[in-house]
């Protein structure tokens, strides 16, 4: 079973396709540096339950973001690889971080993460791209088992509207989300579309990225994934 979840996103499916590298990774579909999906929401809860019909497994609440004014629920997505849930925390009041949120009236991707190893060493080689660049700065999270997470990430300036990624790197104290968030989806497929490919295509490939580019009318990211209740397709 296959569900559909933006038209948008798989409108551009049919575009045509570029690689923005020599794959790594095949014909799975997917970068091997992708770490992170995040499907942005209104409601946590909504979000997760909107996850749970189609994948067939629910998320488990991750935590909040202090600070940020967001809170987030996890679902493994195979090794080193998972689905964050996020939507505004409402015991924070940060309008200018919930506002994005509060107005998604469905569940629809909003971005990801990948991440590159040495994030030192990769601000290097991004510099030297010529690509501008916010970072690294540390970031953590308290699980609801009190163990808190921390990490670095990188940001580009311009992330072409989210279908760049933000770069992460988890500290080595930290146990990866995947390890431990509920198991029994897989990522199958991840793409960009945008009717720019050619340029997104070349940013990827300055960044090292094996990120499939599609030709669409409009920007778009999408990812199919797999559990329990078959294939489900969504995107931004």
């Amino acid at each position: 079973m296959t569900v559909i979840i933006s038209r948008r996103a798989f409108l551009a499916t049919t575009g045509v396709a570029l690689v923005a590298s020599r794959p790594a990774w095949g014909a799975s579909g997917v970068p091997p540096s992708l770490d992170h999906i995040l499907l942005g929401c209104s409601d946590l809860q909504h979000g997760i339950d909107f996850v749970e019909r189609r994948a067939g497994v629910r998320a488990a609440f991750g935590g909040v973001h202090p600070g940020r004014g967001t809170q987030n629920a996890l679902l493994s997505l195979g090794e080193r690889r998972y689905l964050e849930i996020i939507a505004p925390d409402p015991k924070q009041n940060v309008p200018e971080q919930q506002d994005k949120y509060k107005t998604l009236k469905e569940p629809r991707l909003i971005g990801w993460a990948a991440h590159p190893g040495d994030l030192e060493q990769f601000a290097v080689r991004v510099r030297n791209a010529g690509i501008a660049f916010e970072g690294p700065r540390p970031g953590s999270r308290r699980r609801p088992d009190g163990r808190v997470l921390n990490w670095k990430t990188l940001t580009l300036k311009d992330d072409r509207g989210g279908l760049l990624p933000f770069f992460i790197e988890w500290s080595a104290d930290s146990i990866h989300p995947s390890a431990d968030a509920p198991h029994g989806c897989t990522l199958r497929h991840f793409t960009a579309a945008t009717p720019e490919s050619e340029e997104l295509a070349d940013v990827a490939v300055r960044l090292q990225l094996d990120l499939e580019v599609s030709t669409f009318s409009e920007p778009a990211l999408h990812a199919t994934i797999a559990g329990p209740n078959g294939e489900f397709t969504f995107g931004s």
